[in-house]
């Protein structure tokens, strides 16, 4: 594990992920995550084990103040990361918005081309303090698998109906 990502010495690969966010078509804000166990496991067993693809990767919001750690999975993250479930005083969407990546020739893939995107839901403000990928798409589920998660360097907060938008992208470089 380095500052950058995951680093695998024999191979000379390295493994990192950024996710990007802007509130009501605003700047974009990058920040690095953690691609955890869980999520290297399922990653490596898709595409060179004999594990099914998942059929969708979907994004989740938190607000709990906890860094991502490597031991994180998909039964735990919701309660250890505070995922925000609420319609009324989070998004609302009834589940997590897809992410939903092009096909890549090169050494990243992202959704770019169709950025998620949720509508604010709030009586007052709403901070979210980290976004995850998972592959299950139930608010607050604990299925599935989870692929990263990152804490923003800075919480975001939100008024009622703000649009927020989430990019992810997963790299791979020789290293």
């Amino acid at each position: 594990m380095t500052e950058q990502g995951i680093y695998f010495p024999q191979q000379g690969i390295l493994a990192q992920g950024e996710y990007f966010d802007r509130v009501n078509g605003g700047e974009w804000q990058a920040t690095h995550n953690l691609v955890v166990n869980e999520g290297l496991a399922h990653l490596l067993n898709v595409a060179m084990g004999s594990k099914v693809k998942s059929a969708g990767y979907y994004l989740a919001l938190f607000s709990g103040a906890t860094a991502p750690a490597p031991n994180w999975t998909a039964a735990n993250f919701a309660s250890v990361a505070a995922e925000i479930v609420s319609m009324t005083e989070g998004y609302t969407s009834a589940t997590r918005p897809q992410w939903t990546p092009a096909d890549t020739n090169t050494n990243s893939i992202d959704n770019f081309a169709a950025v998620a995107k949720v509508t604010i839901a709030t009586s007052s403000q709403l901070t979210v303090t980290g976004a995850a990928m998972l592959t299950n798409s139930v608010k607050g589920g604990t299925s599935g698998t989870l692929i990263s998660a990152s804490k923003y360097t800075a919480p975001r907060t939100f008024q009622d109906g703000d649009e927020y938008e989430i990019g992810y992208r997963l790299s791979f470089t020789a290293a």
